[in-house]
């Protein structure tokens, strides 16, 4: 945790002096603070960050507005700490380049505990092969997830994926046939039990199938099976 840097974007600084204390209870070091979009553009350009926390409502845009300008600049996770709870907010907040959100008020431990998931997951992915050698491809007919490549092809096109996105689907891929509850799969790809929100894990299932499914509304890969929760079948069904 001491390597990893952190970026809070807020302009109420109560809430960011006490996040800050938290995480340096928690053991990282390396602590960075925005409260304009201006100001946090500004500071991504100097420095690489691991996790963003981006406060919805800034003075001078909104989070949403600057969420895919960092996009432009930075792959860091981002957190979006919203009141804001809609399903129209947080599909906005999915949709603008975030990969997680938290609603206020929130327990600052449980940022912690986000944050310290995403960052061990950052730790143990292992590198890039390069090689065709080990190379892994998960080949649905439709569709193809190749791992080592980072690419989703859909009927013989790139189709771009953002970064939890892809993780989920990688993580289905490479369990097909097994049905998952929301709950075991935001374990299993966001790294953390029972902080979880089901939205986070519903909307990304859609993204999923308006990338894979010729007819999202009517899934022929990834299913929901109802009261249980979702599986990806390998054989499309029928």
């Amino acid at each position: 945790m001491e390597s990893a840097k952190v970026l809070i974007i807020d302009d109420e600084k109560s809430i960011v002096q006490m996040i800050e204390m938290v995480l340096r209870k928690e053991g990282f070091r390396h602590i960075f603070s925005a409260h304009t979009a201006q100001e946090a553009l500004q500071l991504l350009t100097r420095q690489k960050i691991d996790v963003i926390l981006l406060d919805v409502m800034l003075p001078d845009q909104s989070g949403f507005e600057l969420c895919p300008k960092i996009r432009e600049v930075s792959r860091a996770h981002i957190i979006f700490l919203t009141a804001r709870t809609s399903d129209l907010d947080v599909l906005t907040g999915f949709a603008t380049g975030g990969d997680d959100y938290v609603t206020k008020p929130f327990n600052p431990l449980e940022i912690a505990a986000r944050i310290k998931a995403r960052v061990r997951r950052d730790m143990t992915q292992p590198p890039s092969l390069g090689k065709e050698e080990g190379r892994k491809r998960y080949d649905f007919g439709r569709f193809v997830l190749d791992e080592s490549a980072g690419e989703l092809i859909v009927e013989g096109k790139a189709v771009s994926c953002p970064a939890q996105v892809y993780q989920l689907l990688l993580f289905l891929c490479k369990n097909p046939n097994i049905v998952y509850s929301k709950a075991q799969l935001y374990e299993a790809v966001w790294g953390i039990d029972g902080f979880g929100d089901d939205n986070t894990v519903m909307v990304h299932i859609r993204k999923i199938r308006e990338r894979i499914e010729a007819d999202p509304s009517n899934p022929q890969f990834l299913l929901t099976i109802r009261g249980l929760g979702y599986k990806l079948v390998k054989e499309k069904s029928r």
